[in-house]
């Protein structure tokens, strides 16, 4: 029987075929947490393997043999060791340091509920979505500031450079540059002078772009500044709303009650102030007996329209169905508004750069056509 986990090597266990990949590529398991598709791999797996009968120890080890780094396999060892020994497959999660506390803790919930392979299945699909938006986030935020990089750098030649090519021109005629010609001439000379400046600032500003994309550490603490002073405006707004109904989801699927579920979503939002407090008053309303949909309507924490689809949800008895769903729906929202933002920026910084550089260049060649035409 073959199960499709992801795309890598085989491994045999128990007359399973299983076609897996190294949960922990790439992650220093001693320094720092997974990743989030490192979570969502060791999620998945463990869900599949649970799903065809393996219990939760055999399927550590197993995952363990498919480890090529040594750290990593004692720590996949060591899970399964523990979990043998009769320790929770959440305690065991949690012993490692390299998982947030929201995973081991929905684990553990749903290993009371006896619905961990839900709970396995849907944190795989929380955090692949987060993995997604993790990049389609960096993607958003470097492609810009790589173009405007790259228009700016034009710019400062045409000035530093070009320029005083004409001025040369002109006076082999006899003229000058004035006027406008003369001051961008001006500046051209002054960032000239200051290129050795402008190159280190160029060289910090290369490295910072560089960290930011390939340090998973450096971007998440300057995401999470960003989520703290930034983080509940405009599309930031929309994102953690799918967040938050994703989270809500999660827990509902995983068996914990509403205001369990509240709270652990909650938490994922701890680093949004705003978020943070909407959860709060939405939290105190159920407190006092209001509904569920009533309680995020008036908090805000879900839109109006995502309040009543709820609302008919809880009626019917499909209130994790109905907000997985509304949790899709924020999402692709959320991804069409980040899109939008790059569709935008993109044309508009290639019609900016494109004003100033003809502008620039009409400034000098205007007044040297007329001469040339006095000349002829």
């Amino acid at each position: 029987m073959i199960f499709p986990f992801t795309n890598g090597e085989s491994c045999f266990k128990m007359g399973l075929q299983l076609v897996c990949k190294p949960i922990f590529a790439g992650c220093d398991m001693k320094e720092k947490q997974a990743t989030y598709l490192e979570i969502a791999s060791l999620c998945r797996e463990l869900a599949l393997l649970l799903h065809a009968g393996v219990r939760a120890g055999d399927g550590l080890a197993l995952l363990a043999e498919e480890e090529t780094e040594a750290r990593r396999r004692k720590q996949l060892e060591a899970m399964a060791h523990q979990v043998d020994d009769g320790v929770s497959l959440g305690e065991a999660l949690e012993s490692q340091g390299l998982f947030p506390a929201y995973v081991t803790g929905l684990v553990a919930v749903g290993e009371r509920s006896g619905r961990t392979e839900e709970a396995l299945n849907a944190l795989a699909v929380y955090y692949e979505q987060r993995d997604r938006l993790d990049r389609q986030v960096r993607s958003v935020l470097l492609y810009p500031s790589v173009l405007l990089i790259l228009m700016l750098v034009v710019i400062v030649v045409l000035l530093a450079r070009v320029l005083p090519v004409f001025d040369q021109v002109y006076a082999s005629l006899g003229g000058e540059l004035t006027g406008v010609a003369g001051g961008l001439l001006t500046l051209g000379r002054a960032l000239d002078t200051a290129m050795p400046a402008l190159c280190a600032v160029l060289a910090v500003v290369v490295l910072f772009l560089g960290a930011f994309s390939l340090s998973g550490g450096f971007r998440e603490r300057l995401l999470a500044f960003w989520r703290r002073h930034f983080g509940d405006r405009g599309v930031s707004r929309r994102l953690n709303d799918a967040r938050f109904a994703q989270a809500m989801a999660m827990g509902l699927q995983s068996g914990l009650p509403m205001e369990e579920a509240l709270e652990l979503a909650a938490g994922l939002l701890s680093q949004t102030p705003a978020a943070a407090e909407r959860c709060r008053r939405c939290k105190a309303q159920l407190e006092q007996g209001e509904e569920l949909s009533g309680a995020m309507r008036e908090s805000g924490v879900l839109p109006p329209a995502a309040c009543r689809l709820l609302a008919l949800g809880v009626r019917g008895g499909t209130a994790d169905t109905v907000m997985e769903e509304i949790a899709r729906r924020l999402a692709r929202e959320g991804n069409d508004a980040l899109t939008r933002k790059v569709e935008q920026v993109e044309p508009a910084l290639v019609l900016v750069t494109s004003l100033l550089v003809g502008a620039i260049l009409l400034s000098v060649m205007l007044p040297l056509m007329n001469i040339m035409a006095a000349i002829g």
